[in-house]
């Protein structure tokens, strides 16, 4: 790994961390998700799983250790796999604005799953049942905010990285 990736990896972590922080007062409304989209998209896999892992470790720094640092250490990088075999044959926002309304949708079932892991699957079920409506507002928002923002960051992106890399 070059000085240049590494450089590029802290960048990108600290984006999504300071960006989550800042959005952190509107309930289940972030722009994490958007964010590990894009840069599966232009920084590549390999680069956006390392900052997965940093921002997941970061959130345990700040947050402390619970079970959905687990949870963390497996939704993102699901999501990064999912971006990056959407993005071989698809290109378009409404696509990922899709796998981002999915993924909102889901984050509460998936979360489920692992908490009923530890507590059992009533406990599992009921952690499910009582977050529906924060999942709705998360893939809704999550949909609303690829819509609006995917395209313009993209091309930012895009021209840091050209001049990043040149």
């Amino acid at each position: 790994m070059k000085v240049k990736d590494i450089v590029l990896i802290s960048l990108l972590s600290a984006s999504i961390t300071s960006g989550k922080l800042v959005l952190s007062l509107v309930p289940n409304v972030e722009i994490v998700t958007l964010l590990f989209i894009l840069y599966t998209i232009v920084f590549g896999i390999k680069n956006t799983l390392f900052v997965s892992v940093i921002f997941s470790t970061t959130e345990v720094f700040i947050y402390g250790l619970n079970i959905w640092s687990i949870f963390y250490f497996i939704v993102w990088p699901l999501l990064i796999i999912a971006t990056y075999f959407i993005d071989k044959k698809f290109k378009s926002e409404y696509t990922f604005a899709i796998l981002a309304l999915i993924f909102g949708l889901s984050f509460g079932f998936i979360a489920a799953v692992i908490e009923s892991l530890f507590f059992g699957i009533s406990f599992g079920i009921a952690y499910f049942i009582r977050g529906i409506a924060f999942d709705i507002v998360h893939g809704v928002s999550n949909f609303i905010v690829v819509l609006l923002l995917f395209n313009p960051l993209k091309k930012i992106l895009l021209y840091l990285k050209k001049d990043y890399y040149s």
